[in-house]
């Protein structure tokens, strides 16, 4: 088993509440968001048992949900604007592992799942997970109705298609990977990780709050969604700079996939669907995370 079993409870528990973010819960005085933050406040009681979470990351958990619920309840324009930088630079510093009190175990550590592919190391970030979890429930509308799922996935499909071909096609023209079928023990927590924690959080950022938030701020200029997918799309490749000049290029077009299925569907499951897709065949079906002599 890669988890250890006294960790169980606590990424249990933060799987619910990711889960919890996409489920109709009945209203309690009006406030239907109560579900994600029961399963939130479940994770946080069993991370700080379990060890993976201190008093540190507990503080800087409910630092962020202040500033986030702060800047969707403010009126005043200035207010609103100057809490959702710092809740944008807090979410950040939780996906980056840039804040004290979080223990992220490691799932995987130096592993190499194809030949001739530089090894990686997979970790189950709790601190990652909460960002997007926040970001996700507070700014990003998750669809709760049987009746938007069919339209957004009608809308996402070619989008998620053309993205799957453009970039792995690229990939492969390049010499960056090739084709390698697998399916191996680390495979389940690879996707489910990946899903749960990485795409949910990257596109509760970079498109449900950023490119959002960018697009409705300058919704009176022609080019203001433009210059969203822009600055988004840069953004998130640039976030990707650790992993080598190659991999910036390649996650700046995936992005653009991204941004594309998000405002094609409206909805930030038509981004995470698409990123999740690209992430999940690339592990499966081709070279991963990259044929060592062009990974630089």
């Amino acid at each position: 088993m890669l988890l250890d079993l006294h960790l169980v409870p606590t990424f249990g528990a933060l799987a619910l509440a990711i889960v919890l973010l996409w489920v109709p819960a009945p209203p309690v005085r009006g406030n239907r968001e109560w579900a994600w933050c029961a399963g939130l406040l479940l994770a946080c009681a069993a991370g700080l048992a379990s060890g993976v979470l201190d008093w540190r990351g507990l503080l800087a958990i409910a630092a962020y949900l202040a500033l986030a619920f702060g800047a969707r309840a403010s009126e005043r324009a200035w207010l609103r604007i100057l809490l959702l930088v710092l809740t944008g630079v807090c979410a950040l510093l939780l996906a980056l592992h840039r804040l004290p009190g979080f223990h992220n175990p490691v799932l995987a550590d130096r592993v190499q799942v194809s030949a001739g592919a530089i090894p990686f190391t997979l970790y189950a970030n709790f601190d990652k997970a909460v960002a997007g979890i926040v970001l996700a429930g507070v700014f990003c509308a998750p669809i709760r109705t049987r009746a938007e799922w069919l339209p957004m996935l009608r809308r996402t499909l070619p989008v998620l298609l053309a993205t799957l071909v453009v970039v792995l096609g690229a990939g492969m023209v390049l010499g960056v990977v090739r084709p390698d079928v697998k399916w191996t023990a680390l495979t389940p927590w690879f996707l489910a990780n990946n899903l749960l924690i990485t795409c949910v959080t990257e596109e509760a950022f970079f498109r449900g709050f950023l490119l959002g938030g960018l697009a409705r701020g300058m919704a009176w200029w022609r080019y203001g969604t433009a210059v969203a997918v822009v600055v988004s799309t840069v953004l998130f490749g640039l976030a990707h700079a650790p992993g080598g000049a190659l991999l910036v290029v390649f996650a700046t077009l995936a992005g653009l996939g991204n941004a594309a299925a998000y405002l094609r569907s409206g909805r930030i499951e038509g981004a995470i669907l698409t990123h999740f897709a690209l992430n999940a065949v690339h592990f499966v079906a081709f070279t991963y995370p990259a044929l060592a002599h062009r990974a630089a």
